[in-house]
């Protein structure tokens, strides 16, 4: 299995959790989109079953990190 198509996103995916943890939401959003077009670019391209099973993890832990910032945004309106 090629594990480096996955290094650039495994690091993308890092910074959004690091921006995330700093509460700076706008800029880990803007990350998430970003990281989002990647993972459409590798799943548009790949043909092999570990690929797209790889893909798939990443689309679920994304679609949780969208959550976690949209949960933080609105607890920050709340406030």
């Amino acid at each position: 299995m090629e594990n480096y198509k996955f290094d650039t996103l495994k690091k993308e995916v890092q910074k959004i959790i690091d921006l995330i943890a700093s509460k700076n939401n706008s800029e880990a959003n803007n990350k998430l989109a970003e990281v989002s077009e990647m993972l459409d670019e590798l799943l548009d391209f790949s043909e092999d079953d570990e690929d797209l099973m790889e893909i798939s993890r990443y689309q679920v832990l994304l679609n949780q990190l969208h959550q976690k910032i949209n949960a933080s945004d609105d607890q920050d309106i709340d406030v």
